[in-house]
């Protein structure tokens, strides 16, 4: 037989079976053209004259990763629908003459052409769609480019590399498979269903016991370090559970619906149930695949949607003020110099400060073991505690500066403090820190003064009001006398920290923390002398400055990449998971045609084949919805948390976010089970015949 034969045979075949073969390219053909993108973006794209495109990149990088890694699983996975449906088919061949050499020739020619297919379609798409997905990324980055389309060989080569790669593993696949497989096996392949898995009671129970444990640690924790440290143990028992309750567990739901005779012995009940119970091992499996990965896409939408949407709102947050400095300095005449330096800067750029605070604080990181707060890793290490969990953060400063900053008229006695818990939880009466003394905790209801560092701060950290200098100066002298013994401890000195705003652009407020940071830097290098030759006194040259219109541009690339990546990681989801949904009807349909034909010709209505249809589909078919809710709503309090302690996201956004992106799901979801079932209804009702 000559090669045009086979390429005749294999075109066939897919044309034949277009049911199956079109959607499965049709889904290859958008991965491609997402990989195509993500990696034009990440690796090829110029980003270069927008400030923040370097850290937007370095995001579309791990997408590039995830989407190699989705596809080769996704890819096989879906794979085994086709070989499943064709297995009749290569017996017959078999049957009548070719070998299973020759059968590996059409199966080889039919990857070949779905290959070059998928592959020259989603690089056409690719290349045509990623000047529209560049200017999306810029639009976030609130930059501009031109229209002119770039093709770069580069993504070109690797997207095409990749997939060819994944290709010739499915082949392999393939060819395993049709050697392993009898001829008499290919035959009977479609009335022999999937045997139930032994001991479904046993995996139900272990299915059951891990999706609550896992609920539990969702539930249970309540630190936000804490939360970040169980969330991918969490995600484990999740899928794990999920596919055990979905293969044993479904099982066991279908033989406690068939005890139930008012149930069980109805037309519409009772042949859907026997096919399903007949089958569901493989069913399961795929359920359980719908349910994860429309969990996977609901918590990744959800969190990037969340976090974009509070960009500005974090952004305030992070920066008190349009420019802050923390100078290290015992009193404030220390500092003047400095002050100086900014006035003059402002003088000549024609600005004049605004809004100023300025007050002395002390920041200090240390171990928390319950109301004891331990300076050094060893004094807790003692008590057999000590871990990344226990770490905090402490900013402290004296009530004379809350006062002054908050308007308030606060009083505090010598054992008394303020505290107020960030990103943390303090449920103790006193707080004692080793060494230094103990005082009784009154918490606050809100920051008492601005940090910005404390929103990127993945510890935790309290806010704490002494009653005076003294103590602060205190703690310092301790803190920095085990910074002597012990080179694991960092020294920590008492700064003024001086912020105020500016009334004009972003690009002139980055000029004027250009220029001071550059005339700072100079007077710092002077041996200590400031500009008006005060000698300082205290060990320089710490300080530090931060610009809130600086920030911005690398704020948004943060929460712009995660959004621009969590909707093309959420659009890979869907695409997974409407395939998963639409082979798992149509493969089904073809399998109970024979079963509906028999039951239909002694007797059964199209009415009733109708209501069996129903009932078996939304018996099974809307589980996988209603789990995924179910996992998103446990997972919302660790979701949160972690948010909380990445971007101190606000809970209530969440909420309305999670709660909008599920409902759009469950719509979309609904459409496609409509549409899907009718085609299942078509095919086992005999109105299209194989």
């Amino acid at each position: 037989m000559k090669g045009g034969f086979y390429i005749r045979l294999a075109k066939d075949g897919i044309v034949k079976n277009r049911k199956l073969y079109f959607p499965y390219i049709l889904t290859c053909i958008c991965m491609i053209m997402m990989f195509y993108i993500i990696y034009y973006l990440g690796f090829s794209a110029d980003f270069t004259s927008v400030r923040g495109g370097d850290m937007l990149q370095s995001f579309l990088m791990i997408g590039v990763f995830i989407i190699a890694i989705f596809a080769l699983i996704f890819l096989f996975y879906t794979n085994s629908f086709l070989i499943r449906r064709r297995q009749k088919e290569f017996g017959l061949y078999n049957i009548l003459g070719m070998g299973k050499r020759n059968l590996v020739k059409i199966l080889v020619w039919e990857n070949i052409l779905t290959a070059v297919i998928s592959i020259a379609a989603g690089l056409i798409l690719g290349i045509l769609f990623s000047k529209l997905a560049e200017l999306a990324a810029l639009r976030i980055l609130g930059g501009a480019t031109g229209f002119a389309i770039h093709v770069e060989l580069k993504p070109v080569i690797a997207t095409a590399g990749l997939f060819l790669v994944l290709y010739f593993l499915i082949m392999l696949r393939m060819i395993f498979y049709i050697f392993r497989l009898r001829p008499v096996e290919m035959l009977k392949s479609e009335n022999v269903g999937e045997k139930p898995p032994k001991a479904n009671w046993i995996l139900a129970v272990i299915g059951a016991l891990l999706l609550a444990g896992a609920y539990y640690l969702a539930v249970a924790v309540i630190d936000p370090m804490s939360a970040l440290l169980m969330f991918l143990v969490a995600v484990v028992m999740v899928i794990i559970a999920t596919y055990l309750l979905f293969i044993s567990g479904s099982v066991a739901l279908c033989k406690l619906l068939q005890k139930n005779k008012k149930y069980y012995y109805k037309t519409k009940h009772f042949v859907s149930l026997s096919s399903m119970v007949y089958r569901m091992k493989r069913n399961g499996a795929g359920l359980a695949s719908i349910c994860i990965l429309s969990t996977m896409m609901l918590v990744t939408l959800s969190s990037t949607v969340c976090l974009y949407a509070q960009t500005e709102d974090g952004i305030q947050k992070r920066y008190p003020h349009d420019i802050t400095m923390e100078l290290r300095s015992d009193d404030y005449s220390e500092t003047e110099p400095y002050k100086a330096v900014v006035d003059e800067v402002l003088a000549e750029y024609g600005e004049s400060a605004e809004n100023i605070e300025d007050f002395h604080i002390y920041s200090m990181a240390g171990f928390r073991l319950r109301d004891e707060f331990t300076l050094s890793a060893g004094g807790l290490a003692e008590t057999g505690t000590g871990d990344v969990e226990s770490i905090r953060s402490v900013y402290m400063i004296s009530l004379e500066d809350y006062n002054r900053l908050s308007g308030e008229s606060a009083e505090l006695s010598d054992g008394e403090l303020l505290l107020y818990p960030f990103k943390a939880v303090y449920d103790y009466d006193t707080l004692s820190i080793t060494g230094c003394g103990s005082w009784d905790v009154k918490i606050l209801d809100k920051q008492p003064f601005p940090v910005g560092t404390a929103q990127v701060n993945v510890m935790g950290a309290y806010f704490i009001v002494v009653k005076d200098m003294s103590v602060i100066r205190q703690i310092e002298e301790y803190r920095n006398s085990l910074a002597k013994e012990d080179e694991s401890i960092a020294v920590a000195y008492i700064e003024e920290s001086y912020g105020f705003d500016l009334n004009c652009k972003d690009e002139k407020q980055i000029d004027i923390y250009n220029t001071i940071l550059e005339r700072i830097g100079a007077l710092t290098a002077s041996d200590g002398v400031g500009a008006d030759g005060v000698q300082m006194t205290v060990d320089y040259p710490h300080y530090y400055i931060d610009s809130k219109a600086g920030g911005r541009a690398d704020t948004i690339a943060i929460n712009g990449g995660l959004f621009f990546l969590g909707v093309m990681l959420g659009a890979v989801f869907l695409f997974g998971t409407i395939l998963i949904m639409y082979y798992k009807q149509i493969s089904e349909g073809y399998e109970d045609q024979d079963r509906f034909d028999i039951l239909m010709k002694v007797g059964m209505t199209r009415k009733e084949v109708k209501q069996s249809i129903n009932s078996q589909v939304l018996t099974v078919f809307f589980l996988p919805l209603v789990m995924a809710g179910i996992h998103l709503a446990f997972a919302f309090p660790l979701i949160s948390k972690i948010l909380l302690l990445i971007w101190a996201a606000e809970e209530s956004l969440l909420i309305i976010v999670t709660a909008c992106c599920y409902l759009v799901f469950a719509l979309f979801y609904v459409i496609v089970y409509v549409i899907t079932s009718k085609g299942y209804y078509t095919i086992v009702s005999g109105k299209e015949k194989r």
